[in-house]
Parts: C-alpha cells; sequence; structure tokens
C-alpha cells in the first residue's frame, strides 16, 4: 500500500509540475499561445489549466498526509543489523612504554619506514607493535 501510494504521489507531482509550466505567466512562460479559434480558447485553457493546478495540488497534500501517516505508524525497522550477530571484534593490543633511556621518536620513524617497505617475496610485513606515544 505504502509503495502504491508513493509512486502516485511520483506521478502526481510530475503532472503539476507539467501543468504549472504549460501555464501563461505574465512574462509568456512555456505556454504555446497559439489562435484563439483553436479547439480550446485563451481563456478556456486558463480556467482547465487553474482546475488541474487546484486539483492536482490537493491530491498532492492529501497524499503527502497518508504518506506521513503510514510511515508513522509502520513497526519496520530501516537499520543494517545484520553485523549485530557476528562474532566480537578481537580486543586491542595493549600498549606498551617505551624502554627507558631511549628516543620516543626514533622507534616510531623506525617502524614507518618498516611498514612502508614491502617483502619481495609476496608475504605480508612483520607486525613490529603499537607505536610508542610520548607523555
Amino acid at each position: 500500500m505504502f509503495t502504491f501510494l508513493l509512486v502516485l504521489q511520483a506521478i502526481v507531482a510530475a503532472a503539476l509540475v507539467t501543468v504549472i509550466l504549460m501555464q501563461r505567466s505574465e512574462g509568456g512562460g512555456l505556454g504555446m499561445g497559439g489562435s484563439p479559434s483553436g479547439l480550446m480558447s485563451a481563456r478556456g485553457a486558463a480556467d482547465f489549466l487553474t482546475r488541474a493546478t487546484a486539483i492536482l495540488a490537493g491530491l498532492f497534500v492529501l497524499l503527502s498526509i497518508a504518506l506521513a501517516t503510514l510511515a508513522a505508524t509502520r513497526h519496520t525497522t530501516t537499520i543494517d543489523t545484520s553485523l549485530a550477530t557476528s562474532a566480537p571484534a578481537a580486543p586491542a593490543a595493549p600498549v606498551t612504554a617505551p624502554p627507558a633511556g631511549s628516543a620516543p621518536f626514533a622507534d616510531a620513524a623506525q617502524n614507518a619506514v618498516g611498514a612502508a617497505a614491502a617483502p619481495s617475496n609476496g608475504t605480508q610485513p612483520a607486525d613490529n607493535g603499537p607505536v610508542p606515544l610520548q607523555q
């Protein structure tokens, strides 16, 4: 029911935009003028387009209210809960303090250089552990 109303809302919106653009504005608009001796006179076309605009606008508002009501009363969730039942993540490795007397950034620079150079035999580089932080 919700999907049907949503599609109907889109159709009504497209028709409303079309009818509004067909109307003649003070600047001429997108209306195609034409001769008054045609099938519909200029006044008759204006009356028809005005009525069509009012009807489509009212239908658009009613459909908007109906869709908002249906959306508020639906009891379905759109949140992805597929990962909630997976195994818990491994705990983070503990942060170790740097050895006493060592330069605080020397190990970090060495780890960064060691991590950037990948071995040529296709294996993963060795994990040198966490980078110590200066306190």
